[in-house]
């Protein structure tokens, strides 16, 4: 059988179902070779808040973004978005079953200072691929290629904008902080699943039987 190899964008703390691909995959090739691209999980995460869902973004340093290579974004520390996004975390997830086990390694990744988007975009992925017991070798890609040009190709396959409802309506459902407000929300930041299920969390993601 040939090797699995699954092409998917950087992003930050991505969706659960991103997980579900590189479970699905035997390696992960993560796009930075692209230009930088506004609006999607590239530098956002979605979590469940008392209001339901909420957008956490990463401020970046302003510049002439399609022309930008995304390897080249640097995060913009004049904002609070450090304060705002862990204190989001605790008033969100504080009262979830495993929010004491894992939330000093993520506060740890958010207060690094990583200069590039990219580099915190990969600690914050290999953190949750440790949590949901993912082994799986990762590398960036070397050159640019064209959307669809590779049927492993996945970069835009995970988009705020479009939401895959097959693969949000399949995932499989967990015990959410406030699910007994809004109901059970899919498709929200793997830190939700990890915070709720902990060492549970890879029964919850479905491999992709159409990957690689």
């Amino acid at each position: 059988m040939s090797e699995r190899v699954a092409l998917l964008n950087t992003a930050y703390f991505p969706p659960v179902e991103y997980f579900s691909i590189i479970r699905s995959a035997d390696r992960i090739l993560i796009e930075r070779e692209e230009n930088y691209t506004k609006q999607s999980y590239r530098n956002r995460c979605v979590i469940y808040s008392a209001n339901g869902p909420m957008a956490l973004t990463v401020p970046v340093l302003m510049g002439s973004f399609h022309k930008t290579p995304l390897k080249d974004i640097k995060i913009d520390y004049s904002k609070r978005w450090q304060q705002i996004h862990i204190g989001a975390f605790i008033s969100s997830y504080k009262s979830s079953p495993f929010f004491d086990y894992y939330f000093n390694i993520v506060e740890k990744t958010i207060t690094r200072g990583h200069t590039f988007l990219v580099d915190l975009n990969l600690e914050s992925i290999e953190l949750s691929m440790d949590a949901v017991r993912l082994k799986k070798p990762l590398s960036y890609t070397g050159s640019f290629r064209p959307l669809a040009c590779e049927e492993f190709d996945y970069r835009d396959k995970i988009n705020p904008k479009k939401k895959n409802e097959a693969i949000l309506s399949d995932q499989k459902k967990y015990n959410q902080v406030f699910g007994d407000r809004y109901g059970f929300i899919p498709g929200l930041s793997i830190l939700d699943l990890i915070f709720n299920t902990g060492p549970d969390a890879t029964d919850y993601l479905k491999p992709d039987t159409q990957c690689c």
